[in-house]
């Protein structure tokens, strides 16, 4: 009889989605399935989430993703000239295949995965995959092509084959039968939003008073050197309750914090936050550009909008939605935004109600779930269909579990040993330079079962030459935005812990960055508890960092083999000062180990120096301790019952990046 974990994983429903790193909305789309496809219920899945794109073309793909957001947002009139090409010239897409390093790579992941479902983000993938099956044997797998545009959709989505084309709106749809897409190929679930806004939303009441005045949540993505100017007349007018959003610009965010402070005003300031959903589903109404993600987020939160920009193109459909079903409007002039503000919430609020009646028609909050659902249902279908049934499947198939032959379970010696704890402690998100947002790096490591994880983004010293350079680069932390940081880190740790069993920990790395690698140092502060000013000396960081119960610890502190990285060995160089003060060294970062640090007989411990995917196969630190994060501490400062590992996860190692 075939063992019933094999059973299981040959009936684990294997999904591709393919991504690409050009606009906010394909991402988000993505990584939103991947989540709607893992929370179904009776459902095995095996879910990848990949950018094929970056992955094969790495530096070059940057550059074009930065001259793409460079050109939408100041050259808006060549991007459209640009979009229009793509969307009448058959020259353009009859070459979009001709990617010799993309198409061998999709091959190879194609036929190592053997996918029962590919779902593409973005269309460019479907053009590959069609050359790659061109007059060879036939497609094994359903292909879903989920658009991301709204009624301004570029016929590079739909000039090439898909079995399925996931819409987020009517609107949309009718483009494609338009053109000759056939109506069984068009399905309407809306655009896959986070499946927090499944949450009921609170209930407003109509009439606004001095009590309850309206929430107005603004994403400062647009007038941004105006937005100063328009903070300050909102403030002046004193009608609405204020959340602002400044996103990763250090400047704008200082500039809106300093307007804040010198008022009276109950005004909420973030900067990057993972808590949108939450934040529109609080709100009554959001101010943002017409990127598709907001606009579709907006929606599915039931919140009107007021535009602050549109790129021509591919948000024009954005606004057309809006503007169509009367939800929302564009005000391009920053004076304008409050004379429309009280236009909509003057006379007991009639055009906002209007605008939310209409909206919350529009709404479908529940689209990613839907989509995953179609998804696995079309996969039983096949599964079916290949059996030669001509069976409707709307349940999953379900395997009996197998009789026990033995009375009793065998108890292993195995059983009465702990598994040690498989941590690490230097891991940056996007909060600083790190490739992924702070909720998909915990998700990445709670999927690989790793039981403690330190998010230790970089902060500069501000009074430093080098550290003011970073800070305007936004690939470190600004001071200003610290509590946001700590913030974001908490409200992580109880859903770290619920899925994953995840120990999350708040750290910071400190970059004291001098003109020459003797003269700098990073120093890991694990474990925070509160902010600490970067501009503290060394000693000073240190003694801040142990006076709140975290470890100091000295990072990549030697001369390394595997790195391109500028070397910090500041803290190598003067040993004897630092020994007596810190509690760890790094004996190995990524794939750099320091043997001197071993022969010094120091504490050591090993981290990866996290910036993105392929980074996991580097250095671990194992602990054999009680899993909290006293015990974890305190086995690191005693250095007892502590080893470090390289590690490796071949399931994933195919399709790292």
């Amino acid at each position: 009889m075939m063992p019933l974990a094999l059973q299981k994983e040959l009936m684990k429903k294997k999904i591709l989605i393919l991504t690409a790193g050009f606009g906010e909305g394909h991402n988000t789309a993505a990584k939103n399935l991947k989540s709607a496809f893992e929370s179904l219920e009776g459902e095995s899945v095996d879910v990848q989430v990949l950018d094929l794109l970056d992955g094969c073309y790495g530096v070059i793909n940057r550059m074009l993703r930065k001259t793409y957001a460079m050109a939408i947002d100041g050259a808006p009139r060549l991007w459209q000239h640009f979009y229009d090409f793509l969307d009448h010239s058959p020259y353009a897409k009859s070459h979009l295949h001709y990617l010799t390093r993309l198409h061998s790579a999709m091959e190879a992941l194609l036929l190592n995965m053997d996918p029962d479902a590919v779902v593409s983000t973005y269309p460019l993938y479907n053009y590959v995959i069609d050359r790659i099956f061109l007059g060879k044997r036939p497609r094994r797998f359903h292909q879903i092509t989920v658009v991301t545009d709204s009624i301004s959709v570029n016929s590079i989505w739909y000039s090439c084959h898909s079995d399925t084309y996931i819409l987020p709106n009517e609107e949309s749809a009718a483009i494609l039968r338009e053109n000759g897409i056939s109506e069984s190929r068009i399905q309407t679930f809306g655009f896959p939003v986070s499946l927090d806004f499944e949450k009921e939303e609170e209930i407003h009441p109509a009439v606004f008073s001095k009590e309850r005045k309206p929430k107005i949540l603004w994403i400062v993505n647009a007038h941004r050197k105006k937005a100063p100017k328009l903070l300050k007349r909102l403030i002046e007018l004193n009608q609405w309750d204020l959340t602002l959003c400044a996103g990763r610009d250090p400047v704008v965010y200082k500039s809106l914090k300093q307007i804040i402070d010198r008022s009276s005003a109950k005004v909420e300031l973030v900067g990057w936050t993972d808590q949108m959903p939450a934040l529109m589903l609080q709100s009554d109404l959001v101010i943002s550009k017409a990127g598709g993600a907001t606009v579709q987020e907006a929606i599915a939160a039931r919140c009107p909008m007021i535009l602050t920009k549109v790129v021509p193109g591919q948000e024009e459909g954005n606004y057309e939605l809006l503007r169509k079903n009367q939800s929302g409007v564009c005000v391009e002039k920053w004076k304008e935004i409050p004379t429309q503000l009280e236009a909509l919430f003057g006379e007991e609020a009639l055009l906002w109600n209007h605008w939310k009646k209409n909206i919350t028609q529009m709404s479908k909050p529940g689209a990613s779930r839907s989509i995953a659902q179609f998804v696995v249902q079309r996969i039983h279908q096949e599964s079916v269909s290949e059996m030669g049934l001509s069976l409707e499947v709307r349940e999953p198939l379900k395997v009996p579990e197998p009789p026990s032959l033995d009375p009793a379970p065998i108890l292993r010696v195995t059983d009465q040993i702990k598994r040690p704890l498989l941590c690490d402690f230097h891991t940056h998100t996007q909060f600083s330079d790190g490739k992924l947002a702070l909720r998909d790096l915990i998700d990445f490591y709670g999927e690989r079962r790793f039981d403690a994880l330190c998010v230790t983004d970089h902060l500069c010293d501000p009074q430093k030459l080098l550290g003011r350079v970073c800070k305007w680069s936004n690939l470190v932390l600004s001071p200003e935005m610290l509590e946001d940081y700590f913030a974001a880190i908490q409200s992580e740790k109880q859903r770290a812990w619920n899925e994953y069993e995840l120990l999350l920990m708040t750290g910071l790395e400190f970059n004291k960055d001098g003109y020459t690698r003797k003269t700098s140092a990073h120093l890991l502060g694990i474990d925070l508890q509160t902010p600490i000013n970067p501009s503290l000396s060394i000693p000073e960081l240190i003694q801040a960092i142990q006076s709140q119960g975290g470890l100091a610890i000295a990072s990549h502190p030697h001369v390394g083999q595997g790195s391109w990285a500028k070397e910090t060995l500041y803290f190598w160089e003067n040993i004897e000062q630092y020994a007596p003060l810190l509690d760890a060294w790094e004996i190995a970062n990524r794939d750099d180990i320091y043997n001197p640090v071993g022969l010094k007989r120091l504490s050591f411990i090993a981290n990866s120096d996290f910036h993105k995917p392929k980074h996991i196969y580097s250095w671990k630190s194992l602990l054999f301790c009680e899993k909290n994060p006293e015990s974890i501490k305190t086995c690191i400062r005693e250095n007892r019952n502590l080893s470090i590992t390289m590690y490796r996860d071949p399931s994933f190692r195919a399709t790292a990046r």
